[in-house]
């Protein structure tokens, strides 16, 4: 029978760095990883691009953590965004920080960030074993004894170890590995496991007949998140129409965790997209009076439209304006005018559902917090397990700050700290 001082479960950024860290501290260490190859999300986080930190003050980062920040305080504190970012270069990856404070590799590819990770692990002697999945963890007199693993051609494998790292990630993008067998595993060992749940995630409206909008995204505009007729959350920035009343972008992934919570508690959920936050009502009136003036009276409205709006907007717009967008101007009227200008100021959509975690950025809900000690990650149930990464109920606004939430995580659950 195999035997490791640390054994960690799922080898991707939470977990890559929680072996790399057990390893150089010469514990000796395995990874095991149900795919084929490790970090695979990784790979394709960012659309390819793998925004892995954000540069902010750590007193602002953590306040893009949505839920559980004191907890997460403990880890970010211990391993920050700006270590982050020295131990990447250290690690020959070099980065460059664009809009927003987002951390990028400079090269432009995810997997560069995959292969920094794997190369940091393999260089302290981490033993990287793929295509093997954790089924059980045995406890003796209370605390880890061993796992039993399936690896190649289906064979089961018992390993003792006295230390497991739990970093199996949650439900989102479930082709890389992400199936929840890390909540398996914890709940077998007695841990309550926080309701899972898609979050940064496209909503589902009911703009499915607005054919027009499929393909358009829009820039600079402010998102306001309504439930139950209620304003709870504002956001600006771009939205994205995929069409069939799908609606993504970063102003929707950003207030999607409120609309997901909203929607499965039964409550209404609605959206509205100020088109012009820059101008008022008033000065909208008056560009519109401005270009009217600058066109043949028998001109169709759409013309004018096309003056201030995006051309996929133009049909949506007027039909809810109530208005023609083949009247000639010589028809259009104050009332037009002031309907036009009232969706321009208020596109309204309503929620009927959200997307589901293939589409999902990262899985809100997992082990209970409350069961974790902040300043080890060891289990507050089972001496000598620790948790890393997603699998725990702590996740954060798009931008970087959930990859690092796991680079944190990770380097302290690795450190095999106990009190």
């Amino acid at each position: 029978m195999r035997r490791y001082d640390v054994v960690v479960v799922g080898a991707g950024a939470a977990g890559l760095m929680a072996a790399g860290t057990a390893a150089s501290q010469g514990f000796r260490t395995l990874l095991i990883e149900k795919m084929e190859k490790p970090a695979r999300k990784v790979r394709i986080t960012g659309k390819g691009r793998c925004n892995l930190t954000n540069a902010r003050p750590l007193d602002e980062f953590v306040e893009k953590v949505r839920v559980n920040q004191p907890f997460a305080w403990d880890f970010l504190r211990f391993f920050s965004n700006l270590r982050t970012i020295e131990f990447f270069k250290k690690n020959g990856l070099p980065l460059v920080t664009e809009r927003g404070e987002r951390v990028y590799p400079a090269s432009g590819k995810a997997g560069d960030v995959a292969n920094a990770l794997e190369k940091f692990a393999r260089k302290h002697g981490t033993e990287i074993e793929c295509n093997t999945s954790a089924l059980r963890i045995e406890t003796r007199e209370g605390r880890v004894a061993s796992i039993t693993v399936r690896g190649r051609k289906n064979r089961l494998e018992t390993i003792e170890t006295d230390h497991i790292i739990i970093a199996t990630g949650g439900l989102s993008y479930p082709a890389t590995g992400s199936t929840g067998d890390g909540y398996t595993l914890a709940h077998a060992l007695g841990h309550r496991i926080v309701e899972v749940r898609p979050s940064l995630v496209p909503l589902q409206t009911k703009t499915a007949s607005d054919e027009e909008l499929d393909g358009l995204q829009l820039k600079n505009v402010n998102l306001t998140l309504f439930i139950d007729e209620n304003p709870v959350a504002q956001e600006f920035g771009e939205v994205d129409f995929f069409g069939n009343g799908v609606i993504g972008g970063a102003t929707i992934l950003r207030v999607s965790r409120e609309a997901v919570d909203a929607l499965i508690d039964g409550h209404g959920v609605s959206l509205s997209i100020d088109l012009k936050p820059a101008l008022t009502p008033a000065q909208i009136s008056d560009r519109l009076d401005r270009e009217r003036a600058e066109l043949e009276a028998d001109a169709p409205l759409r013309n004018l439209l096309r003056k201030v709006l995006p051309h996929k907007l133009i049909l949506p717009v007027a039909k809810r304006a109530g208005v023609k967008p083949t009247a000639s101007l010589a028809e259009f009227t104050d009332d037009d005018r002031q309907a036009i200008v009232g969706v321009l100021k208020a596109y309204d959509l309503e929620v009927t559902d959200y997307r589901p975690f293939e589409e999902a950025i990262v899985t809100a809900g997992g082990v209970d917090v409350s069961q974790i000690d902040p300043m080890t990650l060891q289990s507050r149930l089972v001496p000598g397990l620790y948790f890393a990464g997603e699998v725990m109920d702590v996740d954060a606004n798009t931008g970087g700050y959930n990859l690092q939430l796991a680079f944190s995580s990770g380097k302290l659950a690795g450190m095999l700290k106990h009190f």
